[in-house]
């Protein structure tokens, strides 16, 4: 017997965790189902040191994006051609290059050959497969579309891809610009406004203007209590980070950020698009309502929206269409339920959505380059204005001492 950790949906809607004895994950499961839970995820305690584990966790090495999107659409096309399941699985293992992806394939490769179902054998590497691809591929197994609904994941997989990438891109430059301006603070201050300041205060004599006695004392600060500094930057990093791994930092990050306009209208635009898109794509799968809503919820990346989301799954459970919760929504704009609504009154629902996912992609794009084009002029005026004040400082009393002579 082993313990497992689980989270399921308990009969009064409700999400639980906890932990269960069973002989294996199929067993939890089943135990759990006994019991009148629906499990969301069963996995085994603790962090277990044996092979298979390691390969769940993708170490060593990692499965990029790109290698899954391509082993997802080229899977997909030999399915579609008529090449059974473990054949199509041998060839992909044989052309991907990355060999903790090569190794997950030839193991699961195996279990689909001994009998077990294509989704129960990605199960055992959440580490590469996320709930939204296992809980696909099995639906499409169970509905017999599985070339359709991998083609569906592989289109999913690259916008998504594309949304984070444009992110990325976008920020770079900002982000250097800000590492730069801290560079130059620290070398300003800690080379050329000392040496400049003592030469000034021999000439005045110690008579110098205010600014520049504020300039100086911030570089004597600085010099001379260095270690005190990198040692609170290096703990207060550390303890920042653990902070920001536990609940209550996630939360209060993802908090803050909502609150900061130009960075909570991006959240919500990437977070519509996202949400949209692999809503629909389950939906479209034949999975639940509740099911899709919890799924898609985890793959926000963001715990305000994912509560919010958790709740209306309740509200969906107790009866309520899911447009109803959705449109008392804080994060969500009010066209997002108005087209839900839409698709459920038409039997549409992933139809629709795949329309709101197209329209918020691109609104992500010019909310993009928005807030890189806002970010970019202050970030360059904050620089100047920095070097200019420090210039100021020192130029003073120079001035002063030629306007004396």
């Amino acid at each position: 017997m082993a313990e497992f950790e689980y989270r399921a949906i308990a009969k009064d809607g409700k999400a639980k965790t906890g932990k269960i004895d069973a002989t294996s994950e199929t067993a939890a499961r089943s135990s759990l189902v006994r019991l009148g839970m629906k499990p969301i995820s069963v996995h085994k305690a603790g962090k277990g040191g044996d092979i298979m584990s390691l390969l769940t966790k993708g170490t060593p090495g990692r499965v990029k994006p790109k290698d899954l999107v391509v082993f997802t659409r080229q899977l997909a096309t030999m399915i579609n051609a008529g090449v059974p399941l473990v054949r199509s699985l041998a060839t992909m293992q044989n052309q991907t290059e990355n060999e903790t992806f090569k190794k997950q394939l030839v193991n699961i490769s195996k279990d689909v050959e001994s009998g077990t179902s294509f989704a129960d054998a990605l199960e055992k590497y959440k580490g590469t497969f996320n709930p939204i691809y296992i809980n696909m591929v099995r639906a499409g197994e169970a509905g017999g579309i599985l070339d359709e609904i991998l083609k569906k994941l592989a289109i999913q997989q690259e916008k998504d891809a594309a949304i984070r990438a444009k992110f990325k891109s976008a920020m770079t430059y900002p982000m250097v610009l800000i590492g730069i301006t801290i560079i130059v603070f620290i070398a300003l201050m800690t080379i050329v406004v000392p040496k400049v300041g003592t030469i000034i205060a021999d000439l005045t004599g110690g008579d110098l203007p205010t600014m520049t006695k504020v300039m100086l004392g911030i570089s004597d600060f600085i010099l001379g209590f260095w270690y005190i500094h990198v040692a609170i930057i290096l703990f207060g990093g550390i303890a920042l980070f653990k902070f920001l791994k536990t609940p209550k930092g996630r939360e209060a990050r993802d908090r803050l950020l909502l609150k900061i306009p130009a960075i909570r209208i991006l959240i919500v635009k990437m977070a519509v698009a996202r949400f949209s898109r692999i809503f629909a794509s389950l939906m479209s799968a034949g999975v639940s309502v509740i099911e899709s809503i919890e799924i898609t919820s985890k793959a926000i990346g963001n715990t305000v929206i994912e509560k919010e989301l958790m709740d209306a799954a309740k509200a969906v459970a107790n009866g309520e269409q899911f447009s109803t919760p959705l449109s008392n929504s804080k994060v969500f704009p009010p066209i997002v339920s108005q087209m839900l609504a839409i698709g459920e009154e038409t039997g549409q629902t992933d139809t629709v959505l795949i329309k709101v996912a197209d329209f918020y992609e691109e609104e992500v794009d010019a909310a993009v380059e928005g807030l890189s084009s806002i970010l970019e002029p202050i970030l360059i005026v904050v620089m100047g204005g920095m070097v200019g004040l420090i210039a100021a400082s020192v130029i003073g009393p120079i001035s002063s001492l030629a306007n004396d002579i």
